[in-house]
């Protein structure tokens, strides 16, 4: 056969397997190994029964157009040449045709469907209602496969682990997105229906968003200063008003211990103000008569509070 025969768009050539490269547009990303197997036996017994596609790109070297399971297979089973129709497709058709051959002959990974979709829209440049026409779907059917990708990689890698279907990726994505992972592992570890999945988004999205307005959320202060500061503050007032009273603080034990020391008379009541105050804060105190002054108690009177903050 001449090389202007051989170069001939349609033609059915025997090319060596090694000189034939995968197509950089496979939308498939997961292959089925033992499916794989078994194609490669039949294959071993009854021949090639239809030829790949490929295109020319360079010297004796083809890139794949269709036919990746089978080109696989043929690998597998340590052919040395396969026929394969030459075709004259460029980027734009190769990556189509692939996409096309894939969505006919086998179920794709939704995201992978998803994915090859997005990247024939890139290379044709059109919109997706051409895209829809030209790939055989409606343009809403297309639309919601595109939205799949909205999910984050670790999200579309928990569908694919667990074999969720489409529909049940495409519940969650009512949910806002901090939310679609829980509902996803859900999903899986219940094994719950499309029909299921659905009405636990319901119940999520049902479900009020934050804490009951009857309950109020106390912080948690790590920085064991914020309680003394809080402490010497009250203190600080205690000592304005013209109440004797004082701090010390210790640490021991692993514990800090921070002992506030208050004047109390024997009724258990804090002692009254003297007449010249602790601190200028207290001028405007008005002043206790002299004669109706109790005394100060007595030490044995004062009681020690102690706090310890681990």
């Amino acid at each position: 056969m001449s090389k202007k025969e051989t170069q001939k768009t349609g033609r059915v050539l025997l090319l060596p397997i090694e000189s034939i490269e995968p197509s950089p547009y496979q939308a498939r990303t997961a292959f089925d190994e033992p499916e794989i197997a078994a194609l490669a036996v039949s294959i071993l017994q009854n021949g090639l029964l239809q030829p790949v596609s490929v295109r020319r790109v360079g010297l004796r070297k083809y890139q794949l157009v269709a036919g990746e399971r089978r080109l696989r297979a043929c690998r597998l089973a340590k052919l040395e040449k396969i026929p394969a129709i030459l075709a004259d497709y460029d980027d734009t058709q190769s990556a189509a045709l692939g996409l096309l051959e894939n969505l006919q002959r086998s179920q794709l990974d939704p995201f992978d469907t998803a994915r090859g979709i997005k990247e024939v829209i890139r290379l044709w440049g059109c919109t997706q209602a051409e895209a829809a026409r030209r790939l055989g779907l409606s343009q809403p059917a297309l639309a919601n496969k595109l939205r799949l990708l909205t999910l984050t990689p670790e999200q579309q890698d928990l569908c694919t682990a667990n074999h969720l279907s489409e529909r049940h990726a495409r519940a969650v994505l009512r949910l806002p997105e901090g939310r679609r992972t829980a509902a996803l592992e859900k999903i899986a570890r219940d094994n719950l229906s499309v029909r299921q999945a659905d009405k636990l988004v319901d119940s999520m999205l049902a479900a009020p968003k934050g804490p009951s307005p009857c309950r109020k959320t106390i912080p948690m202060v790590r920085d064991v200063r914020f309680f003394v500061n809080t402490l010497q503050h009250a203190v600080d007032l205690m000592t304005q008003k013209g109440i004797a009273a004082t701090t010390s603080c210790d640490k021991k034990d692993g514990c800090l211990e921070y002992i506030v020391r208050i004047p109390v008379g024997n009724d258990g009541r804090v002692t009254a103000p003297t007449a010249t105050p602790a601190a200028p804060a207290a001028a405007a105190v008005s002043p206790v008569p002299a004669a109706e002054e109790p005394a100060l108690p007595a030490a044995a009177d004062v009681e020690d509070f102690t706090v310890q903050l681990l």
